[in-house]
């Protein structure tokens, strides 16, 4: 079974400020509300379009979610 995507994002936590990812997944770490066990593309950018944060874009999701899917 793979690992959710959260547990997958959390890999990016401490990173350099400058990068998207990195912002993504500490923003993603302090989201109560993020879906934490999913593996859904669907679910995932709905959520990501729903709550409109500045630092979990769309832009930084999808770059995030291409690296989990080629996992």
């Amino acid at each position: 079974m793979k690992e959710s995507f959260y547990l997958f994002v959390l890999t990016f936590r401490g990173g350099d400020w400058a990068d998207p990812k990195t912002r993504f997944a500490e923003s993603a770490f302090l989201d109560h509300s993020f879906p934490k066990t999913s593996t859904s593309f669907d679910e995932l950018s709905s959520y990501i379009e729903t709550i409109v944060h500045e630092h979990m874009t769309t832009n930084a999701f999808d770059e995030l979610w291409e690296i989990y899917e080629s996992k």
